[in-house]
């Protein structure tokens, strides 16, 4: 499958130096993000998991409709501060400070096989934060699902599991 015709590359976005790979039109096209959808829950079924994780906030766009083609359910995995009851957190670093993710307690991940799906491997600090939190939780995470993945950025370097990407950029 090849997103790269649907995907908008922003030069300059965020910051001077960097490209900011645009979702929004696979979200605007039905039949591409059904394409997109079926192809990301086709490679999840390979895994054969329990459930479907996905990361706080794009991650969660396409965690949900992998789960139901799958006919699985979904966790959360979110940043601090968004989730209410008990809950366990990890922090990781970033370029200029820490964030720090959570996951519920109350979710039942112990030996549960997980797949977890995002938008976008990068560095790979988020997805590396979130395969440790649900380590901890007890589950086994055996695949991590991107629709981009930035290979220069060496992101699957510091992740467990498979790694694998609908689309592949250098940087």
């Amino acid at each position: 499958m090849n997103l790269d015709p649907h995907l908008a590359k922003i030069q300059n976005f965020p910051k001077p130096g960097i490209t900011f790979y645009d979702i929004s039109p696979v979200l605007e096209d039905p039949e591409i993000l059904q394409k997109t959808v079926n192809k990301l829950a086709e490679t999840a079924h390979n895994y054969q998991p329990d459930v479907i994780v996905g990361l706080d906030a794009r991650g969660f766009l396409f965690c949900v409709p992998v789960a139901l083609n799958l006919g699985l359910g979904t966790v959360m995995v979110r940043k601090a501060g968004k989730l209410p009851g008990d809950v366990l957190e990890q922090s990781y670093a970033l370029e200029y400070g820490e964030a720090t993710l959570a996951v519920q307690t109350a979710r039942q991940l112990q030996g549960k096989r997980v797949v977890i799906v995002d938008d976008l491997l990068a560095t790979g600090g988020t997805v590396a934060a979130a395969q440790a939190l649900l380590t901890q939780v007890g589950a086994e995470v055996v695949a991590s699902l991107f629709l981009i993945e930035l290979s220069g950025l060496n992101g699957r370097e510091q992740l467990s599991g498979d790694v694998q990407a609908l689309q592949t950029y250098e940087f």
